[in-house]
């Protein structure tokens, strides 16, 4: 017998106590920078942890991800070195009182942390043309950072910390890493148990931002006018 679709049941939702340990990992989730112990992450740890990031949303099924795991001291030392110079130019951006508050901040972890690692979208895999990624196609680098989230979240739930680097120049890491050309360097990752999460973002407990109000940030249908410059 024919169903129509007002006939039809929703998907199940999770249970209760399944749906509040959802929520607990995405508002427990935290930017790590300072809090790492030189313990590793066992084993089969990590394993769950890079099976939830493959486990992303790709578009067309393309899953152009793939995760470069650093552990030497040598190659994090290279990679810091990288970040200072960076990190050097980024503070003569900010002016004043800015300026100081910058250069007080820890902003990576990258010795501290005992496994760094690197993500990396392919551009090339699905071939010329993905399912998807016609009339968009960024739609491969969005995927990647899903799965960048689903790893953050998956290591909270383990109570691993991970901290995102974005303070270094593409091409300098990518010659220290030998990544080819064709693959795009998304994102690069600090991650280890640590000692303690703050209770709220770094950042925000140190006064350089603070969160936004949702209903200021949520609009139906089209974009306000009072908010399109007009």
């Amino acid at each position: 017998m024919a169903h129509t679709r007002s006939s039809l049941k929703p998907a199940a939702g999770f249970t209760e106590p399944e749906r509040d340990a959802v929520y607990k990992a995405i508002f427990n989730r935290r930017d790590v920078r300072d809090q790492f112990l030189p313990d590793g992450i066992a084993p089969d740890v990590l394993d769950r942890i890079l099976t939830a990031a493959h486990h992303a949303p790709s578009v067309g099924f393309s899953q152009p991800w793939s995760f470069l795991l650093i552990r030497s001291e040598e190659k994090r030392r290279q990679v810091h070195q990288l970040f200072t110079a960076a990190n050097e130019e980024a503070a003569d951006l900010f002016s004043d009182e800015r300026a100081k508050l910058y250069q007080s901040l820890k902003l990576e972890g990258i010795l501290n942390a005992p496994l760094n690692i690197c993500v990396t979208c392919d551009r090339t895999r699905g071939g010329k043309v993905v399912l998807g990624r016609t009339h968009n196609p960024e739609m491969d680098l969005y995927s990647t950072v899903c799965a960048v989230q689903n790893m953050w979240l998956s290591a909270r739930a383990e109570g691993v910390g991970m901290g995102w680097v974005s303070i270094y120049r593409h091409d300098a890491l990518r010659d220290l890493l030998n990544i080819p050309d064709h693959v795009q360097i998304i994102a690069y990752l600090c991650v280890g148990h640590v000692e303690e999460l703050y209770e709220r973002p770094e950042l925000e407990v140190k006064g350089w931002a603070d969160r936004l109000a949702l209903e200021d940030i949520v609009h139906e249908e089209t974009w306000p006018e009072s908010k399109t410059g007009k």
